[in-house]
């Protein structure tokens, strides 16, 4: 239903109100209530047939209805690799000890050593959120100062056996996600050994509060909401939220409203990218006032050896913890222990499920190919370890139940050949051990763009490390998620955009300590303006801005702002309803898009970077890109514009000169594309903005559609 009424108030009598018109009578609506919305926005979950949820939709005040769906979450190294040294300088610590980051996620383990609050104050006086007292939740400290959780659904079947009616995270996903943002300093944090260092969030001093929407089924959009509307009334600075579901108009999307909300209340998101790449057109959370954030590798990698009995020797991506308590032992290959009835199905070779015999794996490592989450079967059946060979290359190091690694392709046909050449064939599987590789590259799983919701803004925005990340783990969740897998640990080794979206939230956080009036869009564009470009080949569809780099975000030079207002341009550019948005951005006032100026240009946002889909890949085309920019620096500075784009892409910047006498100061400009048919489907240029002390960078995207 909107913003919150001028007077501030929503009360559940007002739904129940408006909802008994609906179901037929006050008590049928008050039964049919599960939950009202009223500290941030204005709105209710209820359970409604779909006819009444039909009539509920044309009433006079209502934005939107939309039904509830289930979506799903998608370090020691990661810092340093970043720029921000474990003992830099270049910090603000009296504001940075008042900020507050929030999560949405699955709770937090309070036991983990991130989370010690010692040397710490009370709260800082603008919080308002609480600390639930409930089961298994040995409660809040003045470092984790917040801490709730959500079950609106009360379903049947929708708890998993190990859930907790309570902010403690039995998951593990939501104690990594806080301790990546806001975990203090641990030294000699590893993974039984393996990833050793010095673990800590990206402002370790930074206050944290967590919200639990998420369960062993999803995460519902009523409970997203839930969490949204008491984040942003309790006084988080920035907040993290590392779920993610199918993309569809922004306000049916519990995420983008959430956002939207907390943006106007100069809250800023950070949201993750999905994990779906390497496949085009997979980015999730997509709305413009979203700070979208994909996944890069670090320049280390997780890595095991496989010594055979030959003496030959691969190794291959893998988080193994398990160290070998023999030289050697007995070596074979699914293709040989099959089942030779044939009772099953599925590939001997690939060792599928019911494929081998028992007698003929217990006690010995197994040669499969590919990689179907072999380990698990071959636990089952009682072998000691699995080599795994893999058609592609991965870059992904799972965490295995017993030994286990990959193999190229290439090496796993001369280990097949070693077996097939002996009666007694032998491997050894080691312990993972890091080695020095180079980065930053766009991890292979990390979504990519285009998107269609607004085809000419470019999502991801940032991307950020999210492969191989330690970081703190709650001790009641397997580290492999495997129930029957009994190690636990402080710290676990996690994969995803889940990891990278924290750290972008940290990076907020960091410059908003030093800028403490600027707006999530300033912020963002500080961010993205300053970001490490990454190459072409690295999927330009994927990297965004480039690689997040906090240190230089807190000086950017130039930032393009966006009001409220600005967004509300862009949405009625893109055909949104204008009495819809008018009740979103506030009370019963009418509104008309015909009140604001146009947006202009090809995409109608003052966005930092610049995007363009072209549906026909055979015409010519132009495009032209308004733009302005605010000075954040010290004093009168002259920046001058300088472009490199690909062959075939024309781009032209008018004027191509700034001057700004002080700071605060405002100048527009814009950007004039033109192109021919051209064999390849995305063309690139990068735009810089420069007065000596300041790169202002930002890409431009050129994408074809394919006939």
């Amino acid at each position: 239903m909107g913003d919150l009424p001028k007077t501030g108030a929503v009360t559940a009598a007002d739904h129940h109100s408006l909802l008994s018109a609906v179901v037929g009578s006050d008590r049928m609506a008050r039964d049919s209530t599960i939950h009202s919305y009223g500290r941030s926005f204005n709105g209710f979950a209820a359970r409604l047939l779909p006819h009444e949820a039909k009539i509920l939709s044309e009433k006079e005040g209502v934005v939107s209805v939309f039904p509830n769906t289930m979506r799903k979450l998608h370090t020691t190294r990661s810092w340093d690799f970043l720029g921000m040294r474990e003992k830099m300088k270049k910090r603000n610590p009296k504001a940075e000890i008042n900020m507050v980051i929030g999560l949405l996620d699955t709770g937090i383990w309070m036991d983990c050593p991130s989370f010690k609050d010692k040397g710490y104050g009370p709260p800082p006086t603008k919080w308002k959120g609480k600390c639930s007292n409930s089961s298994g939740f040995t409660g809040c400290n003045n470092k984790v100062i917040g801490a709730k959780y959500y079950d609106l659904d009360h379903q049947p079947g929708m708890l998993g056996k190990d859930d907790i009616l309570s902010p403690v995270d039995t998951d593990g996903h939501g104690t990594h996600t806080a301790s990546t943002a806001a975990g203090i300093v641990v030294k000699n944090a590893s993974l039984f050994g393996v990833g050793k260092g010095t673990a800590r969030g990206g402002v370790p001093l930074a206050r944290i509060a967590m919200y639990k929407v998420c369960w062993y089924t999803g995460c519902s959009d009523m409970n997203l909401l839930a969490g949204f509307d008491d984040a942003i009334a309790d006084g988080v600075d920035v907040l993290s939220v590392s779920i993610g579901g199918t993309v569809g108009p922004f306000f049916e999307d519990p995420i983008a409203i959430g956002a939207f909300h907390a943006m106007r209340r100069g809250v800023l998101v950070s949201s993750s990218a999905g994990n779906d790449g390497p496949l085009e057109a997979t980015v999730q959370n997509v709305a413009p006032w979203i700070l979208t954030v994909g996944a890069t590798g670090l320049d280390r990698e997780f890595r095991s050896q496989v010594k055979l009995g030959n003496g030959m020797k691969a190794s291959g991506v893998s988080v193994n913890t398990f160290s070998p308590r023999k030289k050697m032992y007995p070596l074979t290959s699914g293709t040989l222990a099959s089942n030779s009835s044939g009772a099953y199905w599925g590939n001997v070779s690939a060792c599928d499920w019911a494929s081998l015999i028992p007698e003929e794996v217990k006690g010995k490592i197994v040669y499969c190919m590919g990689n179907r989450g072999q380990d698990f079967n071959i636990r089952d059946l009682g072998g000691i370890g699995t080599i795994m060979s893999l058609d592609e290359p991965t870059d992904i190091g799972f965490t295995f139940v017993i030994p286990s690694t990959f193999v190229t392709s290439e090496e796993g046909r001369k280990i097949d050949k070693y077996i097939n050449s002996t009666k007694y064939a032998q491997a050894v599987i080691y312990k993972s051990k890091a080695f020095k590789i180079a980065a930053p590259f766009v991890s292979s799983f990390s979504s990519r763009g285009p998107q269609d919701l607004s085809p000419n803004i470019l999502k991801p925005d940032i991307v950020a490390p999210g492969l191989d990340i330690l970081a703190g783990y709650s001790k009641l969740a397997p580290i492999s998620g495997d129930p029957e897998d009994r190690r636990f640990a402080n710290f676990n080794i996690l994969t995803g955009t889940s990891m990278s979206c924290p750290h972008v939230a940290a990076a907020a956080a960091y410059v908003k300590s030093f800028h403490p009036k600027w707006s999530p869009a300033a912020i963002k564009s500080a961010l993205m303006t300053t970001a490490t470009t990454l190459k072409i080949k690295d999927n330009a569809l994927g990297s965004g801005s480039g690689q997040l780099n906090p240190r230089i975000a807190v000086h950017p030079g130039l930032v393009y702002d966006i009001p409220t207002s600005g967004y509300i341009r862009f949405l009625c550019k893109e055909g949104y309803n204008s009495t819809t948005i008018g009740l979103l951005t506030g009370g019963k006032q009418k509104y008309k898009c015909s009140n604001f100026r146009p947006a202009l240009g090809s995409d109608g946002l003052n966005y930092p970077s610049m995007h363009l889909q072209i549906k026909d890949p055979t015409a010519r085309f132009s495009a032209v890109f308004y733009r302005t920019v605010t000075s954040v620096g010290h004093g009168a500075s002259v920046y001058k514009a300088t472009v490199k784009a690909t062959k075939g892409l024309s781009v032209r910047v008018v004027p191509n000169t700034l001057s700004f006498q002080k700071a605060h100061q405002r100048r527009s400009f814009k950007i004039v594309l033109k192109g021919k048919p051209n064999n390849s489907r995305i063309q690139s240029a990068f735009l810089e903005w420069s007065d000596s002390k300041h790169k202002v960078k930002s890409p431009i995207l050129v994408y074809r559609q394919s006939i």
